[in-house]
């Protein structure tokens, strides 16, 4: 068993606090890598990296915001560099799927000369249930730029499974693991599987490009508006419209559905109003 502690960066994000959940349930020592931990971690001070990575055996790496933001390969080089002086032994990245910001985050830990895991994960469900989609959903209607583009929308849950295997188990090292669900859905069918999950109407409500980018200028102002919507621009464009095999590959199991994800999320109370 790992016996140096995990750092886990983002633990408290969607990713990062069911990997901590799982690595504690299962016995192995955790140091959360967030700004309000005993040994803070924070992106935007640079001296917080060295003392966070310091007697860490491995670390999981999730950016925040996106991977897409300016400056974010700049820190995931220095970040890496960081490890090393460290002596951390074993590094995993999420990265998002058909973005090439993130591609060049993905390169720059293949070449950092420490063990990698890479897990390049689809669009999470989550974001229906924990993240900026779940007040529009309850009010009704989701609203997207992707038209009827497919998507393997992929449950966090797996994520954080296959992020944990490549943390603490043996032959993961030097893998790229393309998580998605087991199923294309476009927005209107997953609209469709969240409303009989609630239990009320939801609509999936296609927008354009400038419409979604002014709907953004009012949650995040200008830089988040301008990265969300060049996100959306590049993979909402049919690229990720493939399964991958990342799950079965790293799990030996099927990845979850979205109609499966949508009745435990509902029956975990998700979706109600005073959440």
């Amino acid at each position: 068993m790992q016996t140096l502690p995990i750092l886990v960066i983002g633990a408290t994000g969607k990713t990062g606090r069911r990997i901590v959940k799982s690595l504690r349930a299962r016995g192995f020592p955790v140091r959360d890598g967030a700004r309000g931990a005993p040994i803070p971690f924070d992106w935007d001070r640079p001296e917080t990296w060295g003392p966070a990575l310091h007697g860490v055996g491995a670390a999981y790496i999730s950016y925040f915001p996106d991977l897409a933001f300016p400056g974010a390969a700049e820190k995931i080089d220095g970040l890496t560099q960081a490890a090393r002086r460290a002596g951390v032994k074993r590094l995993v990245l999420l990265s998002g799927r058909g973005e090439a910001h993130a591609e060049r985050c993905e390169e720059i830990v293949r070449q950092c000369g420490l063990d990698f895991t890479l897990v390049r994960a689809a669009w999470f469900a989550q974001n229906f249930s924990e993240g900026y989609l779940r007040a529009p959903a309850l009010a009704g209607a989701v609203a997207l730029p992707a038209g009827d583009v497919r998507e393997p929308i992929v449950d966090v849950d797996d994520i954080a499974d296959v992020a944990v295997a490549a943390l603490t188990e043996e032959g993961h090292c030097g893998c790229l693991y393309d998580v998605t669900g087991p199923e294309l859905l476009t927005f209107a069918e997953a609209a469709a599987h969240l409303s009989e999950a609630m239990g009320r109407e939801v609509r999936y409500v296609p927008i354009t490009l400038d419409q979604f980018h002014a709907s953004m200028l009012k949650i995040g102002g200008a830089v988040v508006a301008d990265v969300f919507t060049e996100i959306c621009r590049e993979v909402l464009d049919g690229r990720n419209a493939t399964l991958g095999d990342g799950v079965e590959r790293a799990l030996g199991r099927k990845p979850r559905g979205f109609a499966a994800f949508c009745r435990t999320a509902a029956a975990s109370g998700a979706w109600r109003e005073a959440a």
